[in-house]
């Protein structure tokens, strides 16, 4: 089980290398988020969206999220 208020620290500081996403198991989603940072630096933005929706959201909801493996799960 992964502790959300982990994810989202890491989220919120590395997002923009998508460390929260290899944190997660998500290594697709880690590596698309090195891609989208390198060609366009939205991966930095979306980090700190994912950070604060992980920090808000409950543990129930939490483990949801990461149970379905979702690429961009702030939606």
């Amino acid at each position: 089980m992964k502790d959300r208020t982990t994810a989202g620290i890491l989220a919120i500081l590395l997002g923009w290398l998508g460390v929260h996403k290899f944190y997660l198991g998500n290594t697709k989603g880690g590596i698309i988020y090195i891609i989208l940072f390198l060609f366009c630096g939205i991966g930095g933005i979306l980090g700190i969206v994912d950070g604060i929706v992980y920090l808000m959201d409950t543990d129930e909801k939490f483990q949801e999220r990461i149970a379905a493996n979702k690429v961009f799960d702030f939606a």
